[in-house]
């Protein structure tokens, strides 16, 4: 009986003990709640590869590339600036063969507007465009692209890249023994707001910022109970290496949909002052934490009797994080463009590359590129699929 009576207390106390203190868990990537954010991604890429042997001259291929994109967020607007730059140079192997490049620039400013300060719903927007192309084969210069659109607009896209790294910070405090237990949902919603916050320390307190920032997320964790009193060296030096030495790419969630109308102010045709009509939709998931989905699509028109042209451009990407210092990068453009007078033309490119992270700032990566043209056009040379491996290196500007 005693025996029964002990193990009946044992229970009760189990079950109360849990009741009064339930068990934490990692929170969701989607729980982050985002006060005000802004980030910055610039990379260069580049891959050259050179061959002569037995052949008439030697031949070689350079490729570079440039993307940029900065967004500011706020309850009452988002604002995202982009620029992307694709060059190339080759040469055949064949006698005589003359170098062939191609490159194409194009930039971007678009601000939306929120009628409900922090809301995900309705809004208004603007955005500017403008872009430039040129191909060695052709004999005359196009004009440069530019056009101005104005519309509305429903949905928010959210930077959840804060709370992604505040998980990964408390992971690693873990795995080094520098934590008694998993902090609150709402300790881990304050470390990813310091982290979003570090321009901020970086103006305020110049060079040594990092100090500060890394000072007040230990205060953080300190003051929620999860540490035995201070963390120590071990765990400071641990915060500033997942931090500071490693990266890890965007993550994003959410959905929006636009429409608007607008003017093509220049055409690569030299026609100037042609209303246009632009459609576009996006949708960002992150699949976990290391893994991100994201596929944007944009449908523009113009708005003529005499003109039926429009193009249809759609970049899915897939990024996953292998590990601490390798990713995982798959992308898949397709280009429908239709001009007027003429057959539609569909384009896809696929990739997938390997980045090594040599430094923070430095990777190596290892790409495969499968490119399809169809133009309804017999024997001009893109017919098949292209077929390319490159190795190359990433820098990372920001």
């Amino acid at each position: 009986m005693n025996k029964y009576k002990l193990l009946s207390a044992t229970i009760v106390m189990t079950l109360s003990t849990t009741l009064a203190s339930p068990l934490l868990a990692v929170p969701s990537l989607f729980a982050y709640q985002q006060a005000s954010s802004a980030y910055e991604d610039a990379y260069i890429n580049g891959a050259f590869n050179i061959g002569s042997g037995n052949r008439e001259q030697a031949n070689y291929n350079l490729d570079l590339s440039l993307s940029y994109d900065k967004v500011f967020s706020s309850a009452d607007r988002n604002t995202a600036l982009k620029f992307r730059g694709i060059g190339s140079r080759s040469r055949d192997a064949a006698k005589d063969a003359e170098a062939r490049w191609s490159y194409l620039a194009s930039a971007s400013a678009t601000v939306d507007n929120y009628f409900r300060s922090g809301s995900k719903g309705a809004f208004w927007y603007g955005r500017g465009e403008v872009a430039s192309t040129k191909e060695s084969e052709e004999k005359e210069s196009k004009d440069i692209f530019s056009k101005l659109t104005i519309g509305v607009g429903y949905g928010r896209v959210v930077n959840v890249t804060p709370m992604s790294r505040a998980i990964r910070l408390i992971e690693s405090l873990r795995a080094n023994n520098s934590l008694s237990r998993l902090p609150s949902d709402d300790v881990y919603q304050s470390i990813a707001q310091i982290i979003s916050t570090e321009d901020a320390y970086e103006s305020k307190h110049g060079r040594d910022y990092q100090q500060y920032w890394i000072s007040d997320i230990e205060a953080s964790l300190k003051a929620s109970g999860a540490t035995n009193g201070a963390l120590g060296s071990k765990a400071t030096l641990k915060v500033y290496k997942v931090l500071v030495n490693e990266r890890i790419s965007t993550r994003k969630h959410g959905w929006l949909v636009r429409g608007g109308v607008g003017a093509v102010l220049s055409d690569y045709d030299g026609e100037k002052g042609k209303p246009a009509l632009e459609l576009g939709a996006e949708y960002h998931r992150p699949l976990g934490n290391q893994t991100q989905f994201s596929n944007e699509a944009i449908f523009t028109t113009a708005l003529k009797d005499s003109d039926s042209s429009y193009v249809v451009n759609n970049t899915m990407s897939l990024t996953h994080e292998v590990s601490d210092v390798v990713d995982w990068d798959n992308k898949w453009l397709v280009q429908y463009n239709k001009t007027d007078g003429s057959d539609a033309t569909t384009s896809n490119a696929l990739s997938s590359a390997f980045n090594y992270e040599l430094t923070n700032q430095l990777d190596f990566n290892i790409t495969t590129t499968l490119t399809k043209k169809n133009d309804n056009i017999d024997n001009n040379g893109n017919d098949g699929v292209d077929k390319k491996i490159t190795m190359g290196i990433q820098y990372r500007l920001k």
